[in-house]
């Protein structure tokens, strides 16, 4: 069932009534409801806006979104149904996700752009510096209460909320349910069974999983380290040697047992063949992989394994929001539909058109979600996710970290505390340079 508009208009209103006292420029308001000045972007306060006009969206609102070529059909359905409860027309214009934010960039000073797009949270800074996305203001406790904690974050810059989160995604652990009928929930039930299935003469393994540092993040996270500080937004704070990430470490190191193979030769290929064969007990991989599982063997997805430490796995993960153009010439109308849109009925419906994972709190725990035995997995990981850094001097960490990654594994004689200490000195002095 689509939100009810007239509980929309009390939100609205109860905002406006709760803010009223701290008025506002009355240039400003002007140039909020009428749009007068094409060349600025549109206040994005909503107590500068008068109470009489915030209770309703723009008269003679109509609004273009843009939308991946996936999701055209998905999004057609929304407007239509957005059109049908709010009487405002919307026009779905198809543009690839990863051109939307470099468009908006161009078009949006020019009114060009769409009043409504979509972005992966490690593409919002820039925008968000360069005064082109209004923050989520108007249904920011609604949004903060009805989304995963991870999504928030990442649609979130400098701690303002900006987005309204849409969808997540994280890898997870694919398992063999003809080898594991459950899947395992620790390292010590996956290092157990590897000691009865495990014969590498016939290439058969019970874990693999890439050796990048997306993929093993969690022998950091779960143990107290961190990229950045701050929620990863402070580069001058590095935390792969912080924690216990040298006891992570060492436990990594004692897995080399159970997966005798140097970590060059685990890769994406080799480790999908030996799943789909029935070799590989348990894969870690994400949701783009489920169309090479299918109707090839009998598999589900589960969280991945609880560390001995007994802390839960925090794997990286990433998020997509809707966010309304600056430059708008309907800003009040942009808001109700990106969060017409990110409601739990319409997550779900992205979900079952297109396999969207949901960010809605209520919708990861709606039977269509929590007995679907692939995509539940994926959602209970995402709930212990951390989005990756979006700043860019996450780009000095991915090179060197692979790399100390790929030493502490292959060669049993590495000092761990070491290679941690060398490797935050050479991202230290990598971002420094740049």
């Amino acid at each position: 069932m689509n939100i009810n508009k007239w509980s929309v208009l009390l939100i609205c209103s109860l905002l406006v009534f709760s803010l009223a006292a701290c008025g506002g420029n009355n240039e400003i308001k002007e140039n909020v409801i009428n749009n007068t000045d094409a060349s600025q972007p549109v206040n994005t306060k909503v107590d500068d806006v008068k109470a009489e006009d915030e209770l309703m969206p723009e008269e003679g609102a109509k609004l273009v979104v843009w939308e991946a070529k996936e999701q055209v059909e998905y999004m057609k359905q929304i407007g239509a149904a957005f059109e049908e409860e709010y009487g405002i027309p919307v026009t779905i214009e198809e543009l690839a996700g990863g051109d939307q934010g470099s468009r908006l960039v161009t078009d949006g000073p020019s009114k060009l752009a769409a009043d409504v797009l979509t972005l992966p949270h490690d593409q919002i800074g820039q925008a968000i510096k360069a005064g082109l996305l209004l923050p989520n203001d108007m249904f920011e406790l609604e949004t903060r209460s009805s989304m995963v904690d991870a999504a928030i974050t990442a649609s979130s810059f400098d701690g303002v909320l900006y987005g309204y989160p849409k969808s997540v995604e994280t890898y997870a652990m694919f398992y063999n349910k003809d080898l594991f009928p459950e899947a395992p929930k620790t390292w010590d039930e996956v290092i157990a069974f590897a000691e009865k299935h495990n014969d590498p003469s016939q290439d058969k393994y019970t874990i693999m999983w890439e050796f990048v540092g997306y993929y093993t993040y969690p022998f950091i996270g779960s143990y107290g380290g961190y990229f950045f500080g701050e929620n990863n937004t402070n580069p001058k704070d590095i935390g792969l040697n912080k924690g216990n990430v040298v006891q992570g470490f060492e436990f990594l190191k004692s897995l080399k047992k159970i997966l005798p193979m140097n970590s060059g030769d685990i890769t994406y290929d080799i480790k999908t063949q030996l799943f789909q064969e029935g070799k590989l007990a348990l894969n870690i991989d994400g949701p783009w992989s489920v169309a090479a599982f299918k109707d090839k063997l009998n598999f589900g997805v589960a969280p991945l394994p609880q560390f001995p430490n007994g802390e839960d796995a925090i794997s990286f993960s990433g998020v997509k929001s809707y966010y309304v153009n600056s430059y708008s010439s309907y800003p009040i109308a942009a808001r109700l539909f990106a969060y017409f849109a990110s409601n739990k009925e319409n997550q779900l419906l992205n979900f079952q058109m297109t396999g969207a994972i949901p960010a809605n709190k209520e919708a990861g725990d709606d039977p269509t979600i929590k007995e679907d035995p692939i995509i539940s997995g994926f959602y209970q990981q995402f709930t212990n996710s951390i989005p990756m850094p979006a700043i860019p001097e996450v780009n000095s960490v991915w090179d060197p970290l692979k790399a100390t990654f790929m030493t502490i594994w292959d060669d049993e004689s590495t000092d761990v505390t070491v290679s941690l200490n060398n490797l935050v000195k050479t991202i230290e002095d990598s971002i420094t340079s740049k």
